[in-house]
């Protein structure tokens, strides 16, 4: 085969049609057990932030002017006994974090589960339980009375050492959660 513009362009295009019909199965078979594998995060992450509970409501709640998040209302025989709040930042050193804030009644927390984030490995991903107890400085603490803020910039949560841009983005996933979920319960007037 003579080596034309026409028959360089002819075998550019088998090759690109080829990648992208290899990518897009890749795509298709690997979807489901990744919308799977998130799912049972998800309810993980329910079960370690909630306390006992035998039904749970979720539905879509929103800060004015930003997107919608999930809130979930954990009820057991007949009582409100907690909320789980499906919150997000993008002011994390790597990008967007994605965390579930679990908070009693009165607000205060219950834990704090990451669910997503692309942080430095070593540093920012100290906010994975696996990885280190950080986190667990939110729990059984009102944001009413403990200052979602770094101490650093005059608040009372403890900073990852050489990841303070992560743990201010964290304070302020949790923030976010703790604001959507009292909206929520204004609405609902049930304590």
């Amino acid at each position: 085969m003579e080596s034309t513009f026409k028959n360089m362009l002819l075998v550019l295009f088998i090759i690109t049609f080829v990648a992208g019909f290899a990518l897009s199965g890749v795509y298709n078979i690997t979807k489901e057990p990744i919308a799977k594998s998130k799912m049972a995060k998800k309810i993980a992450a329910l079960n370690t932030v909630l306390p006992e509970f035998d039904t749970v409501i979720s539905l879509e709640a929103a800060l004015p002017e930003e997107k919608p998040i999930e809130l979930s209302i954990a009820i057991k025989n007949d009582d409100t006994v907690g909320y789980a709040v499906e919150t997000y930042t993008s002011l994390g050193f790597s990008g967007n974090i994605r965390a579930m804030v679990g908070f009693e009644p009165d607000g205060t927390i219950i834990d704090v589960v990451h669910l997503e984030h692309s942080e430095t490995p070593g540093l920012g991903d100290k906010i994975e339980k696996s990885k280190s107890s950080w986190s667990d400085q939110f729990k059984g603490k009102n944001p009413e009375t403990f200052k979602l803020i770094v101490k650093k910039d005059g608040g009372d949560v403890d900073a990852i050492t050489a990841a303070t841009i992560t743990s201010r983005a964290y304070s302020d996933a949790i923030t976010r959660a703790y604001k959507i979920m009292k909206a929520q319960k204004g609405e609902n007037n049930d304590e």
